[in-house]
Protein backbone atom coordinates (compact mmCIF):
# COMPACT_ATOMS: atom_id res chain seq x y z
CA UNK A 1 0.00 0.00 0.00
CA UNK A 2 1.63 3.19 -0.93
CA UNK A 3 2.20 5.86 1.54
CA UNK A 4 -0.58 8.72 0.59
CA UNK A 5 0.82 12.75 0.62
CA UNK A 6 -2.51 13.86 2.22
CA UNK A 7 -1.60 16.58 4.77
CA UNK A 8 -2.24 16.28 8.50
CA UNK A 9 -3.84 18.34 10.75
CA UNK A 10 -0.55 20.87 12.07
CA UNK A 11 -0.49 22.98 15.43
CA UNK A 12 1.26 26.31 14.80
CA UNK A 13 5.01 26.37 14.72
CA UNK A 14 7.17 27.61 17.45
CA UNK A 15 9.10 30.44 15.94
CA UNK A 16 12.40 29.30 14.64
CA UNK A 17 11.20 25.86 13.48
CA UNK A 18 11.12 24.28 10.14
CA UNK A 19 7.77 22.94 9.15
CA UNK A 20 7.18 20.54 5.86
CA UNK A 21 3.41 19.43 5.81
CA UNK A 22 4.03 17.44 3.20
CA UNK A 23 6.56 15.10 5.01
CA UNK A 24 4.16 15.65 8.09
CA UNK A 25 1.39 13.67 6.50
CA UNK A 26 3.61 10.62 4.58
CA UNK A 27 5.12 10.28 8.08
CA UNK A 28 1.75 10.11 9.42
CA UNK A 29 0.08 7.54 6.42
CA UNK A 30 3.09 5.64 6.93
CA UNK A 31 3.13 5.23 11.02
CA UNK A 32 -1.09 3.75 9.95
CA UNK A 33 0.86 1.14 7.67
CA UNK A 34 3.39 0.77 10.06
CA UNK A 35 0.44 0.06 12.81
CA UNK A 36 -1.70 -2.25 10.19
CA UNK A 37 1.67 -4.21 9.91
CA UNK A 38 1.85 -4.79 13.56
CA UNK A 39 -1.92 -6.71 13.85
CA UNK A 40 -0.54 -8.92 10.98
CA UNK A 41 2.77 -10.19 12.40
CA UNK A 42 1.20 -10.05 16.22
CA UNK A 43 -1.34 -12.38 14.82
CA UNK A 44 1.29 -14.55 12.99
CA UNK A 45 3.04 -14.53 16.67
CA UNK A 46 0.08 -15.46 18.09
CA UNK A 47 -1.03 -18.44 15.65
CA UNK A 48 2.90 -19.92 15.98
CA UNK A 49 2.72 -19.83 19.67
CA UNK A 50 0.17 -22.12 19.57
CA UNK A 51 1.38 -24.23 16.74
CA UNK A 52 3.52 -26.89 18.81
CA UNK A 53 5.68 -27.82 15.41
CA UNK A 54 6.96 -24.22 14.72
CA UNK A 55 10.36 -24.22 14.88
CA UNK A 56 12.19 -21.57 17.57
CA UNK A 57 13.94 -20.11 14.42
CA UNK A 58 10.43 -19.02 12.63
CA UNK A 59 9.44 -17.37 16.39
CA UNK A 60 12.45 -15.64 16.50
CA UNK A 61 12.16 -14.51 13.07
CA UNK A 62 8.61 -13.15 13.40
CA UNK A 63 9.77 -11.57 17.07
CA UNK A 64 12.56 -9.63 15.11
CA UNK A 65 9.96 -8.63 12.40
CA UNK A 66 7.86 -6.87 15.08
CA UNK A 67 11.53 -4.82 16.72
CA UNK A 68 12.09 -3.66 13.04
CA UNK A 69 8.61 -2.54 12.96
CA UNK A 70 8.89 -0.75 16.15
CA UNK A 71 11.72 1.00 15.01
CA UNK A 72 10.59 2.01 11.75
CA UNK A 73 7.61 3.67 13.54
CA UNK A 74 9.68 5.19 16.20
CA UNK A 75 12.22 6.68 12.83
CA UNK A 76 8.21 8.46 11.24
CA UNK A 77 7.31 9.61 14.45
CA UNK A 78 10.34 11.90 15.57
CA UNK A 79 10.61 13.16 12.15
CA UNK A 80 6.90 14.08 11.83
CA UNK A 81 7.70 15.60 15.39
CA UNK A 82 10.49 17.74 13.58
CA UNK A 83 8.51 18.24 10.49
CA UNK A 84 5.62 19.73 12.80
CA UNK A 85 7.83 22.03 13.74
CA UNK A 86 7.38 20.31 17.13
CA UNK A 87 10.60 20.26 19.60
CA UNK A 88 12.44 16.51 19.94
CA UNK A 89 13.02 17.31 23.55
CA UNK A 90 9.31 16.21 24.06
CA UNK A 91 10.26 13.09 23.11
CA UNK A 92 13.77 12.59 23.72
CA UNK A 93 13.38 11.53 27.60
CA UNK A 94 10.89 8.29 26.60
CA UNK A 95 13.51 7.56 24.18
CA UNK A 96 16.02 7.69 26.05
CA UNK A 97 18.29 10.06 23.96
CA UNK A 98 19.18 13.38 23.78
CA UNK A 99 17.97 15.70 21.10
CA UNK A 100 21.30 16.00 19.33
CA UNK A 101 21.40 12.06 19.08
CA UNK A 102 17.20 11.89 17.38
CA UNK A 103 18.44 14.90 15.05
CA UNK A 104 21.25 12.45 13.89
CA UNK A 105 20.12 9.25 14.11
CA UNK A 106 16.59 10.27 12.55
CA UNK A 107 17.71 12.73 9.32
CA UNK A 108 14.65 13.60 7.57
CA UNK A 109 15.64 12.74 3.68
CA UNK A 110 16.93 9.43 5.01
CA UNK A 111 14.16 8.72 6.96
CA UNK A 112 11.83 9.88 4.09
CA UNK A 113 14.01 7.08 1.80
CA UNK A 114 13.50 4.16 4.27
CA UNK A 115 9.71 4.53 4.65
CA UNK A 116 9.44 4.69 0.53
CA UNK A 117 11.10 1.10 0.33
CA UNK A 118 10.38 -0.13 3.38
CA UNK A 119 8.61 -4.14 3.11
CA UNK A 120 5.46 -4.91 4.02
CA UNK A 121 4.73 -8.27 5.37
CA UNK A 122 2.45 -10.46 2.94
CA UNK A 123 -1.05 -10.84 4.97
CA UNK A 124 -1.62 -13.63 3.77
CA UNK A 125 1.47 -15.46 4.53
CA UNK A 126 1.72 -13.64 7.93
CA UNK A 127 -1.62 -15.24 8.83
CA UNK A 128 -1.82 -18.43 7.41
CA UNK A 129 -3.46 -21.68 8.97
CA UNK A 130 -2.67 -25.06 9.57
CA UNK A 131 -3.83 -27.45 7.05
CA UNK A 132 -6.29 -28.82 9.68
CA UNK A 133 -7.49 -25.42 10.57
CA UNK A 134 -10.15 -24.92 8.25
CA UNK A 135 -12.29 -21.41 8.50
CA UNK A 136 -15.81 -21.96 9.30
CA UNK A 137 -18.57 -21.64 6.70
CA UNK A 138 -20.03 -18.53 8.95
CA UNK A 139 -16.66 -16.85 8.06
CA UNK A 140 -16.40 -17.59 4.32
CA UNK A 141 -19.76 -16.21 3.67
CA UNK A 142 -18.47 -12.65 4.87
CA UNK A 143 -15.83 -12.81 2.68
CA UNK A 144 -16.41 -9.87 -0.47
CA UNK A 145 -17.66 -12.40 -3.52
CA UNK A 146 -20.07 -13.97 -0.69
CA UNK A 147 -21.26 -10.35 -0.29
CA UNK A 148 -21.36 -9.90 -3.62
CA UNK A 149 -23.36 -12.90 -4.66
CA UNK A 150 -25.81 -12.33 -1.82
CA UNK A 151 -26.51 -8.92 -2.83
CA UNK A 152 -27.26 -9.88 -6.22
CA UNK A 153 -29.00 -12.97 -5.27
CA UNK A 154 -31.24 -10.72 -3.52
CA UNK A 155 -31.68 -8.41 -6.29
CA UNK A 156 -32.95 -10.83 -8.70
CA UNK A 157 -35.47 -12.68 -6.12
CA UNK A 158 -36.91 -8.59 -5.30
CA UNK A 159 -37.24 -8.48 -9.26
CA UNK A 160 -38.86 -11.91 -9.04
CA UNK A 161 -36.86 -13.30 -12.17
CA UNK A 162 -35.81 -16.97 -12.42
CA UNK A 163 -32.50 -18.13 -12.79
CA UNK A 164 -33.21 -19.25 -16.21
CA UNK A 165 -34.75 -15.93 -17.31
CA UNK A 166 -31.32 -14.28 -16.32
CA UNK A 167 -29.59 -16.43 -18.39
CA UNK A 168 -31.67 -15.84 -20.96
CA UNK A 169 -30.84 -12.21 -21.13
CA UNK A 170 -27.57 -12.71 -20.94
CA UNK A 171 -26.82 -16.18 -23.16
CA UNK A 172 -25.23 -18.26 -20.89
CA UNK A 173 -26.39 -21.38 -19.40
CA UNK A 174 -28.40 -21.35 -16.35
CA UNK A 175 -25.93 -23.62 -14.45
CA UNK A 176 -23.49 -20.76 -15.39
CA UNK A 177 -26.15 -18.35 -13.71
CA UNK A 178 -26.14 -20.51 -10.33
CA UNK A 179 -22.45 -20.34 -10.15
CA UNK A 180 -22.26 -16.83 -9.92
CA UNK A 181 -25.57 -16.36 -7.60
CA UNK A 182 -23.80 -18.79 -5.29
CA UNK A 183 -20.03 -17.18 -5.15
CA UNK A 184 -18.33 -19.84 -6.55
CA UNK A 185 -17.69 -18.18 -9.82
CA UNK A 186 -15.69 -14.71 -10.23
CA UNK A 187 -17.76 -12.36 -11.36
CA UNK A 188 -17.04 -9.52 -14.15
CA UNK A 189 -18.22 -6.33 -14.06
CA UNK A 190 -19.96 -6.61 -17.23
CA UNK A 191 -22.15 -9.57 -15.74
CA UNK A 192 -22.58 -8.16 -12.60
CA UNK A 193 -24.00 -4.92 -14.47
CA UNK A 194 -26.06 -7.05 -16.85
CA UNK A 195 -27.92 -9.18 -13.98
CA UNK A 196 -28.67 -5.59 -11.99
CA UNK A 197 -30.19 -4.09 -15.20
CA UNK A 198 -32.01 -6.97 -15.57
CA UNK A 199 -33.63 -6.92 -12.02
CA UNK A 200 -33.92 -2.97 -12.46
CA UNK A 201 -31.39 -3.00 -9.93
CA UNK A 202 -28.75 0.29 -9.06
CA UNK A 203 -25.37 -0.84 -10.13
CA UNK A 204 -23.53 2.22 -8.45
CA UNK A 205 -24.89 0.30 -5.18
CA UNK A 206 -23.32 -3.51 -5.95
CA UNK A 207 -19.80 -1.36 -7.72
CA UNK A 208 -17.96 -0.92 -4.35
CA UNK A 209 -18.85 -5.00 -3.38
CA UNK A 210 -17.87 -5.91 -6.75
CA UNK A 211 -14.56 -3.90 -6.95
CA UNK A 212 -13.82 -5.58 -2.85
CA UNK A 213 -14.55 -8.84 -4.57
CA UNK A 214 -12.02 -8.37 -8.03
CA UNK A 215 -9.82 -6.78 -5.62
CA UNK A 216 -9.48 -3.44 -7.84
CA UNK A 217 -9.33 0.16 -6.88
CA UNK A 218 -12.04 2.10 -5.35
CA UNK A 219 -13.50 3.96 -8.25
CA UNK A 220 -15.06 7.64 -7.68
CA UNK A 221 -13.82 10.95 -6.65
CA UNK A 222 -15.34 11.22 -3.33
CA UNK A 223 -13.94 8.20 -1.19
CA UNK A 224 -15.76 9.50 2.12
CA UNK A 225 -19.11 9.05 -0.90
CA UNK A 226 -17.58 5.36 -1.36
CA UNK A 227 -17.06 4.16 1.84
CA UNK A 228 -20.64 4.97 3.15
CA UNK A 229 -22.24 3.42 -0.05
CA UNK A 230 -20.43 0.38 0.58
CA UNK A 231 -21.96 -0.14 3.89
CA UNK A 232 -25.01 0.45 2.58
CA UNK A 233 -24.26 -2.19 0.04
CA UNK A 234 -23.33 -4.65 3.05
CA UNK A 235 -26.36 -4.34 4.57
CA UNK A 236 -28.70 -4.70 1.48
CA UNK A 237 -26.38 -7.94 0.97
CA UNK A 238 -27.74 -8.46 4.37
CA UNK A 239 -30.87 -8.68 3.90
CA UNK A 240 -31.34 -5.10 5.08
CA UNK A 241 -31.53 -5.26 8.27
CA UNK A 242 -33.45 -2.45 10.66
CA UNK A 243 -31.53 -0.02 12.52
CA UNK A 244 -32.23 -2.37 16.06
CA UNK A 245 -31.34 -5.24 14.64
CA UNK A 246 -28.05 -3.72 13.24
CA UNK A 247 -27.44 -2.64 17.38
CA UNK A 248 -28.10 -5.93 18.33
CA UNK A 249 -25.99 -7.66 16.05
CA UNK A 250 -23.43 -5.12 17.31
CA UNK A 251 -23.96 -6.26 20.86
CA UNK A 252 -24.38 -2.63 21.48
CA UNK A 253 -21.27 -1.83 20.56
CA UNK A 254 -22.55 1.37 18.75
CA UNK A 255 -25.61 3.52 18.65
CA UNK A 256 -28.14 4.72 16.76
CA UNK A 257 -26.47 8.01 15.85
CA UNK A 258 -23.21 5.74 15.00
CA UNK A 259 -25.21 3.97 12.54
CA UNK A 260 -27.01 6.72 10.91
CA UNK A 261 -23.62 8.71 10.66
CA UNK A 262 -21.42 5.77 9.06
CA UNK A 263 -24.67 5.57 6.27
CA UNK A 264 -25.81 8.82 5.97
CA UNK A 265 -23.75 11.55 7.70
CA UNK A 266 -21.05 13.39 5.81
CA UNK A 267 -18.74 12.98 8.50
CA UNK A 268 -16.11 9.44 8.75
CA UNK A 269 -16.75 7.61 11.53
CA UNK A 270 -14.02 6.95 13.97
CA UNK A 271 -12.33 2.91 12.75
CA UNK A 272 -13.77 1.40 15.55
CA UNK A 273 -17.81 2.23 15.16
CA UNK A 274 -16.98 1.28 11.58
CA UNK A 275 -15.21 -2.12 12.62
CA UNK A 276 -17.92 -3.20 14.73
CA UNK A 277 -21.19 -2.09 11.89
CA UNK A 278 -19.06 -3.98 9.24
CA UNK A 279 -19.17 -7.15 11.53
CA UNK A 280 -22.64 -6.98 12.35
CA UNK A 281 -23.14 -6.46 8.56
CA UNK A 282 -21.86 -9.64 7.98
CA UNK A 283 -18.49 -8.26 6.17
CA UNK A 284 -14.63 -8.30 6.99
CA UNK A 285 -13.30 -5.14 8.83
CA UNK A 286 -9.70 -5.42 6.96
CA UNK A 287 -11.10 -5.39 3.49
CA UNK A 288 -13.20 -1.99 4.96
CA UNK A 289 -9.93 -0.62 6.77
CA UNK A 290 -8.23 0.90 3.36
CA UNK A 291 -11.42 2.54 2.14
CA UNK A 292 -11.73 3.93 5.76
CA UNK A 293 -8.36 5.22 5.67
CA UNK A 294 -8.80 6.94 2.04
CA UNK A 295 -12.15 8.40 3.26
CA UNK A 296 -10.71 9.56 6.83
CA UNK A 297 -7.79 11.23 4.70
CA UNK A 298 -10.05 12.95 2.16
CA UNK A 299 -11.74 14.60 5.15
CA UNK A 300 -8.90 15.68 6.75
CA UNK A 301 -7.40 17.40 3.54
CA UNK A 302 -10.93 19.34 3.33
CA UNK A 303 -10.54 20.28 6.43
CA UNK A 304 -7.34 21.84 6.31
CA UNK A 305 -7.91 23.49 2.89
CA UNK A 306 -11.14 24.76 4.83
CA UNK A 307 -8.97 26.08 7.79
CA UNK A 308 -6.26 27.86 5.00
CA UNK A 309 -8.68 29.92 3.15
CA UNK A 310 -10.30 31.01 6.60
Amino acid sequence: MPASSYPSPQRPARPGTAVDADRAARCTEALRDIAEDFAVVSDALMHKTYGVATPTADLVDTVLELRRLTEEAVAAIVVRQRSQGEPLSDLASSLDLTVDRLRKKYVPKTVDQALAARRRPNRRAATARPPDDVPAPKNLLRRPRQRLACALTRMQKQAGITQQALAAHMNVDPSYISRLLSGERELSWQHVKAIVDCCDGTPDLVKPLWEAAAGVEPTGTDPARYLRTYLQALRYANGSPSDRAVIASSQHAITIADLRQALQGRAVPEWPVVSQLVTALQGLPEVTLPLWRRARSSTETCTLRAEAFG
